[in-house]
């Protein structure tokens, strides 16, 4: 049996315009300067700068409602005055007041420097290997992981120096050459497993009473260790509670990941440049959007030389018409993408000073407990934008504020009732719970239940389950492992 079915569909396409605008807008300001050093780059009729000749008017509006094909249109049809006027090419200006004065810091600070198997290479040089036991060694500096440890069994390392290398060995000769890489800069690197790694460590210290006891713990008990068995690491070694703390004091100053510790790290360190400034001036919040964000930008003058050239020729001919073509699309492309630019900063701008103002209480004070509950659909509803573009604005921009900088969204949190049936924000719970446990005994942690109880006897009646979900996001172990002597 054949059925006829009609659906309607309701679709909403964006255009590559406003698809592009949004891009836009998601960009950071380190990342949006290098937008603009590529759109200047590809487009000879954009440059920035200042401009000599005073702004006037906008005068080539209309040409954007109506898409000219270079194939079927006829320069006749384009009037050259619309693109030109007495003051010559107009200069669109982006800057406003709202914008800091800080457009002398264009550079990017990146901190970059050698590799850190590069690092490792180097010091390598300084040690007497054969030729076989250097090449040994440089594949097992590639095998480190940017942690400083190298994951893999010695057999597949052996397998591997064989089919890749042409280097016949054997285990033992690689554990010998591991052992000169292990000797390396920073301590600890090349390691195996972490009890390997935090041994290599105290073994490279001046050895004392403290470092020989925590070295036997991590040779003969390492998972008592690991799981804060203390008890029975006191029967097993015979030792005094003060012994225990002094060893595991000396364990606790170890680096568990030495490659991290190098800035060079297999990668450039991108600092963040904060996007917006919040301060505090006669008991009032001002807010600024960083001037890097606010170029100077115009349209190039030559090309409207090149309009006005074709204007006053007599003879038009078919290479003078395309270039017409061509510096339509150029003139066309640079003043959208100004305007673009224009609405990218209102929207910032916009975006942040709602959030400010929605958030006025805490950023006068930095009392993280005054923080409201807050979503995107309330600045959005706020600001009579998408929720996307709240989105975009908030998951990738940074603010400087008198408390430190920190990412927008960090400030967006759900709600839930208290005892009174008031909204209260999560981070302010998360605060209490980190408070809480900031201050208990640390002989006996406080388990999840307990934590829930004391929430509770605090006004705020959250289960133990979501007690455990809010302590793993702020990186806080069980009570077993924040357990101290």
């Amino acid at each position: 049996m054949l059925k006829q079915h009609l659906q309607f569909k309701l679709s909403q396409k964006l255009s590559p315009q406003q698809i592009q605008l949004m891009k836009l807008i998601q960009l950071p300001t380190q990342a949006f300067e290098q937008r603009l050093k590529q759109e200047l780059e590809e487009n000879p009729a954009l440059e920035g700068g200042k401009e000599e000749s005073d702004t006037i008017e906008d005068e080539f509006d209309d040409l954007y409602e109506n898409e000219l094909d270079s194939e079927n249109i006829s320069t006749e049809d384009i009037n050259i005055d619309e693109y030109l006027s007495d003051d010559e090419i107009p200069d669109y200006r982006t800057k406003a007041n709202n914008y800091s004065a800080d457009d002398d810091e264009k550079s990017v600070p990146y901190a970059a420097g050698t590799s850190f198997n590069q690092y490792l290479l180097n010091q390598l040089n300084t040690v007497y290997l054969s030729d076989d036991e250097w090449a040994i060694a440089e594949f097992l500096v590639g095998s480190v992981d940017e942690s400083g440890y190298i994951r893999r069994p010695l057999t597949d390392i052996m397998d591997d120096l064989a089919f890749t290398q042409n280097i016949y060995t054997d285990e033992k000769t690689i554990e010998s050459v591991l052992k000169v890489v292990q000797s390396l800069d920073p301590p600890g690197v090349a390691a195996r497993s972490l009890e390997e790694c935090l041994i290599i460590q105290l073994k490279r210290k001046e050895i004392n009473a403290n470092i020989e006891m925590a070295i036997t713990i991590l040779e003969k008990s390492f998972e008592q260790f690991t799981k804060k068995h203390y008890k029975k690491l006191l029967q097993k070694h015979n030792i005094t509670e003060e012994e225990l703390k002094d060893a595991i004091s000396e364990i606790e100053k170890l680096n568990p990941k030495p490659g991290g510790s190098y800035a060079g790290n297999n990668r450039i360190v991108e600092h963040v440049v904060p996007d917006f400034s919040i301060r505090i001036v006669d008991g009032e919040l001002e807010l600024t959007l960083n001037g890097r964000n606010a170029p100077e930008l115009h349209v190039s003058k030559e090309y409207n030389n090149m309009l006005k050239g074709f204007k006053d020729s007599k003879e038009k001919s078919k290479s003078q018409k395309d270039t017409v073509m061509f510096i339509k699309q150029k003139l066309d492309a640079a003043k959208w993408f100004i305007d673009a630019i224009k609405q990218r900063q209102q929207t910032l701008f916009i975006t942040m000073s709602a959030i400010m103002e929605y958030q006025k209480e805490y950023f006068l004070t930095g009392d993280e407990r005054n923080l409201r509950p807050m979503i995107l659909k309330d600045i959005a509803d706020e600001i009579h934008m998408d929720v996307s573009t709240v989105s975009r604005v908030a998951n990738s921009k940074y603010v400087d504020t008198p408390y430190g900088t920190k990412l927008i969204k960090d400030y967006f949190s759900e709600s839930m009732k208290n005892e009174q049936g008031e909204d209260v924000s999560t981070k302010e719970i998360k605060k209490i719970l980190e408070t809480v446990i900031a201050d208990e005994v640390k002989k006996k942690p406080l388990t999840d239940d307990k934590l829930a109880a004391i929430l509770k006897e605090k006004g705020y009646p959250i289960a133990r389950r979501t007690v455990a979900k809010y302590r793993e996001q702020l990186g806080i172990p069980v009570a077993r492992l924040r357990k101290q002597i």
